[in-house]
């Protein structure tokens, strides 16, 4: 379990998208706008803010340059987007077991004002500990974590929508403090 130092924009990108696709691959859920009016708030990629990379000679990247990686950058969000679809489907099955009373929990927590990330990370842990306990014991910890994970984000967004961003957030960095490894195992695997 790492503590997300050190954590680069390429992994909090990843992360992001790992995320809002799984968020984005179940058309069944009630916060619509307010996911479409996230997606517009992220960034589109890690380098999105530079238009031009200084290189060690002191030059700037070439276009052709710029235009491999912004085609590797497309293949890496297609691939992570098969990932979250996936994960959705796996997350379908298991979506079931989540019990209300867990996520009203969850929610009501969420909407302290008050809580600072450090406490709503703690209040997202402890609600996956208790999801978790309906898992089937077969399944690999890592991976009914990182779905859970993306289930509680999805079911407090769907019973809440004004908390989207606070969930979304919260699990973006519970998952890259606590899942990152797992994350680039499943990305490296997917090439």
């Amino acid at each position: 379990v790492g503590n997300g130092a050190g954590l680069g924009d390429a992994d909090a990108h990843v992360t992001n998208l790992l995320l809002f696709g799984f968020l984005q691959s179940r058309n069944t859920c009630n916060f619509h706008q307010e996911l479409k009016a996230l997606g517009q708030e992220l960034p589109v990629g890690p380098d999105a803010d530079h238009e031009d990379e200084l290189q060690t000679d002191g030059s700037r990247a070439s276009r052709q340059y710029r235009g491999r990686r912004e085609a590797d950058s497309e293949s890496l969000e297609e691939v992570i987007q098969q990932i979250a679809q996936r994960l959705a489907v796996a997350g379908d099955e298991m979506d079931r077991r989540i019990q209300a009373r867990a996520v009203n929990r969850l929610i009501a927590q969420l909407g302290d004002r008050s809580l600072t990330a450090e406490g709503r990370r703690r209040c997202l842990a402890a609600a996956l500990r208790e999801v978790m306990q309906t898992c089937p014991p077969d399944l690999e910890q890592e991976k009914a974590t990182l779905i859970l994970t993306m289930l509680l984000a999805k079911k407090v967004a769907d019973y809440k929508p004004s908390l989207l961003r606070v969930i979304f957030h919260t699990a973006v960095d519970f998952i890259n403090q606590n899942l990152l490894p797992y994350v680039r195992d499943l990305i490296r695997n997917q090439d």
